[in-house]
């Protein structure tokens, strides 16, 4: 199966072509913005140096979150719109997932992975796994609920992702691995083993966006406060 995989949810650029789990080509950049003005340009050039056609494309896979709101846009739009015009399904697979599937097996506590990216204000955007198998669905947890979920689910543990290094401390003797985003590998695997019809390339935020709409119109006065 041929997959052209894009990830802009948190600060890596990246677009790739694999072949089932083999790399044709792999272009990623650290980037925190300006997803938008390089991401076709990736595309295209990993879709050169695979060597391939759009029409030799199997499926499309993109992360969907949690992570940047415009970054997740940016990606989730730019895939949507490439499934259409190619007649291709688009697989949408979990930031946080990702992230736990890139872990190297020598790089990894036995036992349970968390899963962690640092939400600012004093939060993690999080999911946790016990011997493979998740121990709830992603959440939006402070940093002091997240150390005590952490401390309460295995005493050895794995910390991946941006957020990881914020709880090393509150969990002594946990393997941290600082990713700045998932591993295309990992991201490849996911993509090629889902399910489309259950794997929609959908947003998924955990919290409500730090930006907050205008309170009037352009060209409307302003309201005086009553004194």
């Amino acid at each position: 199966m041929r997959v052209l995989l894009i990830d802009t949810a948190l600060s890596l650029c990246t677009a790739a072509v694999f072949e089932g789990e083999t790399a044709l080509a792999v272009r990623s950049e650290p980037m925190f913005k300006g997803h938008q003005e390089r991401l076709a340009g990736f595309v295209r050039d990993v879709m050169a140096e695979a060597g391939t056609g759009f029409d030799g494309l199997d499926r499309i896979g993109v992360t969907t979150g949690p992570g940047s709101f415009t970054g997740l846009r940016v990606g989730l739009a730019f895939a949507q719109g490439f499934g259409a015009a190619l007649g291709r399904p688009v697989v949408g697979i979990s930031t946080l997932d990702a992230l736990a599937a890139s872990i190297a097996p020598d790089a990894r506590a036995p036992g349970a992975v968390a899963a962690l990216i640092d939400a600012r204000r004093g939060q993690v955007y999080a999911r946790l796994w016990c011997d493979g198998v998740a121990a709830g669905p992603a959440e939006a947890l402070s940093l002091a609920a997240a150390a005590a979920r952490i401390a309460a689910l295995a005493p050895d543990i794995t910390l991946v992702g941006s957020g990881a290094p914020l709880l090393s401390d509150a969990v002594p003797g946990a393997v941290v691995v600082d990713l700045p985003g998932p591993a295309p590998e990992a991201l490849a695997r996911l993509v090629v083993a889902a399910d489309p019809r259950r794997a929609p390339p959908e947003p998924q935020y955990l919290r409500a966006p730090d930006a907050t709409p205008p309170t009037r119109l352009p060209g409307q006065p302003r309201v005086q406060a009553r004194s």
